[in-house]
């Protein structure tokens, strides 16, 4: 089908410390565009995560902020390695390979929550991670992609504040 190209996710962004996992379902166009978790200038993530660990994250430039959120006990991946996607709606995605989540979980020794940012990435991050519930706290989020606009910014950042708990 025109349009329908074979997109790739992004390494996870880990180290031992993290205390929760955010997983996103696959990283839109505009994020492959820019090689960032979350680069669609619209997109919340920044500020719905800084507010969550009480930093200023979007004000930093892309490696700081990968840098601060590992610092604050936060770490990101996606549910999906790639998928055929024509732009960026997640309703779009077919044909996806999943990540290793369970091998990342596992290896990850102060993790008590994995955390999905939207319905698609809880979806399937919930089927994924089934047998690992008893020691995680799976924490389904609204998305904050700008496409999501049926929740206003302020439910969103209410919602996201949540994981606060498993970062205390």
């Amino acid at each position: 089908m025109t349009g329908e190209v074979r997109k790739r996710g992004f390494p996870p962004v880990v180290d031992a410390g993290v205390r929760v996992l955010v997983l996103g379902s696959l990283p839109g166009d505009a994020s492959l565009a820019a090689a960032q978790y979350y680069g669609h200038p619209r997109n919340g993530f920044w500020r719905l995560i800084g507010a969550a660990v009480e930093r200023d994250l979007a004000a930093l430039p892309y490696d700081e902020r990968l840098a601060a959120l590992l610092a604050s006990g936060v770490g990101l991946w996606d549910v999906h390695a790639e998928a055929m996607r024509p732009g960026s709606l997640d309703a779009a995605i077919k044909d996806a390979a999943d990540n290793d989540l369970t091998g990342l979980v596992d290896s990850l020794p102060r993790l008590r929550a994995v955390a999905f940012n939207g319905a698609a990435a809880a979806k399937a991050g919930a089927r994924l991670l089934a047998g690992r519930t008893e020691r995680l706290a799976l924490v389904p989020l609204p998305s904050s992609s700008p496409a999501h606009a049926a929740m206003g910014f302020e439910a969103k950042h209410e919602a996201w504040l949540r994981l606060r708990t498993w970062l205390a």
